[in-house]
């Protein structure tokens, strides 16, 4: 600061320093003044434009052939998003406000507010187009080459459902949105089941079932068993199995099997993953076994290990809880020898890698398991039992060795249940009725176009 004649006054220097504290607005010049105001214009602007990018998907935008998105799909995610876009654009309206008051009188209170609401909407609108990204990547792959396969998928999924709804024998309708199927890199297939939060949601709530597939399965076809595993988890979830499953495992295995409480803990947590491989079983034949033997075939030290609070099987137990259901099933021959080979791999099962309590009575624990989930009617099942649900015998069979040698030559089985498809892949590929690529080809070309 300077004196001159008696009056206080700014150095250059001091102005500079105000101006860059937002204080003192009047020593803006003309130049500066126009910077700003278009600069706070333009904050408006921006973020408005940004809210409305936002935008409800559109019918036919991802195709109009039969790989398309179900107008259920697309009405179910858009209504599910306009609940944040629309709050997304009315907080880009404050922002373009707080712009108009600040370009009147460009002080340093008023400057703060815009910084402050730019900031937090931006974030809002941010958040919301994180899940209006996630859904525009799942239906754009309906415009790739995995279209033809995800919708072949989807089929599977959608008879699946159609099928043990119309077997309930009551008024109980199919849900409108069925399983939606999409690629991704990974392992293993998985499903994330309808109402499960989801952190590309947001957290929010899944608004369908989901199955999630890496590519490698996607082109061998024979291992799509694991998707009739997916879609039964999905199934236990909406048939309302999830609690009672569990209780009726224990009770009857702790009152008539006369099991120790903690075993019958140990098989009780493990009811969704044996559930589903039942279910998987009855859908699609001795097949998904075959795949499942894929899967967990795995060195010893893995498919033998025991982990206490697991949700899975112990593996090598795995397989054999579906033989005992496949003996049920009339393929006594198939479950004896599938058991032999499984325990030639693994010869050498102890009571060092599994628990004696398990191991040493599993024989009547499976059969009390498979019993209880398979065999014994449930109000979620019409008071039917799964086996009457999805029956599978002798002519489910025929139907996919009809159906193997229809692949192997290329033609289509027609009516066909789309979920008997897998066990037909396995089936034409074991008996070598055509090369790994062209029954893969054929099972996308029959299944992808009906």
């Amino acid at each position: 600061m300077v004196i001159s004649r008696g009056i206080l006054k700014a150095s250059p220097d001091a102005l500079a320093a105000m101006k860059i504290r937002g204080e003192g607005t009047k020593t803006f010049s003309p130049g500066e003044q126009r910077l700003l105001d278009h600069w706070l214009t333009i904050q408006g602007i921006n973020l408005v434009r940004q809210a409305n990018s936002i935008r409800s998907f559109q019918k036919g935008e991802f195709g109009t052939g039969p790989y398309a998105p179900s107008e259920a799909h697309l009405d179910a995610v858009n209504q599910f998003i306009d609940r944040f876009r629309n709050k997304a654009k009315e907080q880009a309206r404050w922002v373009e406000a707080a712009s108009a008051i600040a370009r009147k009188e460009p002080n340093s209170q008023r400057l703060q507010v815009l910084l402050q609401r730019k900031h937090k909407v931006s974030l809002r609108v941010l958040y919301v187009e994180g899940i209006w990204d996630f859904y525009f990547d799942l239906f754009s792959q309906r415009l790739s080459s995995f279209g033809e396969r995800l919708r072949s998928v989807d089929r599977i999924a959608a008879n699946c459902y159609e099928d043990v709804y119309l077997a309930l024998g009551t008024a109980r309708p199919t849900p409108s949105l069925l399983p939606f199927s999409y690629a991704q890199s990974g392992f293993s297939p998985l499903t994330i089941r309808r109402g499960v939060p989801m952190a590309k949601l947001r957290y929010h709530p899944n608004l369908f079932p989901l199955i999630m597939l890496p590519q490698h399965r996607l082109d061998n076809v024979w291992a799509l068993s694991s998707v009739l595993h997916e879609v039964s988890h999905n199934l236990q979830a909406d048939l309302g199995l999830w609690e009672e499953m569990p209780k009726r495992i224990y009770q009857r295995m702790v009152t008539e099997g006369r099991f120790l409480p903690a075993t019958a803990q140990v098989w009780a947590r493990w009811h969704k993953e044996i559930m589903a491989d039942m279910f998987a079983l009855l859908l699609g034949g001795p097949g998904a076994l075959e795949s499942l033997m894929d899967v967990v075939g795995l060195p010893a030290a893995t498919t033998t290990r025991f982990v206490p609070l697991a949700v899975h099987p112990t593996p090598y137990l795995r397989v054999l809880i579906n033989t005992v259901l496949m003996r049920r099933m009339g393929l006594e021959t198939l479950a004896n020898d599938l058991e032999r080979v499984w325990k030639r791999l693994y010869p050498n099962v102890t009571t060092e890698t599994i628990p004696a309590q398990i191991l040493e009575r599993f024989n009547p624990a499976a059969e009390l398991v498979v019993d209880t989930m398979v065999f014994q009617p449930y109000p979620q099942f019409g008071n039917k039992t799964m086996a009457q649900l999805i029956p599978f015998g002798a002519s489910q069979m025929a139907m996919i060795e009809y159906a193997s040698e229809c692949l192997g030559a290329g033609k289509d089985p027609g009516t066909v249940p789309p979920r008997f498809m897998i066990g037909a892949a396995r089936l034409a590929l074991d008996r070598r009725l055509a090369s790994p690529q062209n029954i893969t080809d054929n099972f996308y070309r029959i299944l992808g176009r009906r």
